[in-house]
């Protein structure tokens, strides 16, 4: 499949333009190696920038907006009642890519019971389970920084996968956009 992108997409020093959903002038949608859940994507900025205060005002605006945009349409495509939304700024945070990213994870009542409730979700974010960075690298084949954990409930997933997932929310956020234009002329 191709991607939908013609230019390269980096996430860091990762070439992502398969995993790439949604492009705007400033942000890009791409789909998660390893979702927490299903229908955990990420947004960024176009631009490298590590952290959220290195984004000048117009990026601040599209990477908001667009956080807004991809939150509603995967809470309607996986059928969510509600999102979490983070930034994991910086290292001490729990950043693993030195470049600012955005996680909107589609949340049902219940689906983190098994794993202590719904507040679960914030230690996944900052352990194993979260680490994009190391899952980046280990798809890259090149040697983690840390030692490799036994995850074996989730596996990475391949490029056809990832790629076949941002087809379908490509065509999911056409849909959700002229539905929000729609709403915007009629108010």
């Amino acid at each position: 499949m191709p991607p939908l992108v013609n230019t390269p997409i980096y996430f860091g020093n990762f070439l992502v333009t398969p995993q790439v959903f949604h492009l705007t002038a400033y942000s890009f949608a791409l789909v998660n190696i390893k979702p927490l859940l299903p229908g955990h994507v990420l947004v960024s900025p176009r631009r490298a920038a590590k952290r959220l205060s290195d984004l000048n005002q117009m990026e601040i605006t599209d990477l908001f907006s667009t956080v807004q945009q991809v939150g509603r349409m995967v809470e309607r495509f996986y059928g969510a009642s509600s999102l979490n939304v983070a930034i994991q700024d910086g290292p001490a945070a729990g950043q693993s890519v030195p470049h600012l990213h955005t996680h909107i994870i589609p949340r049902q009542s219940s689906d983190l019971d098994d794993r202590g409730g719904s507040d679960a979700i914030y230690g996944m974010l900052e352990g194993e389970d979260g680490d994009v960075g190391k899952h980046l690298w280990e798809k890259s084949n090149r040697r983690p920084k840390f030692p490799a954990v036994d995850d074996s409930s989730r596996k990475p997933r391949s490029e056809e996968e990832m790629a076949e997932e941002a087809q379908k929310l490509a065509y999911e956020m056409t849909q959700q956009l002229q539905h929000d234009k729609l709403s915007q002329s009629t108010l």
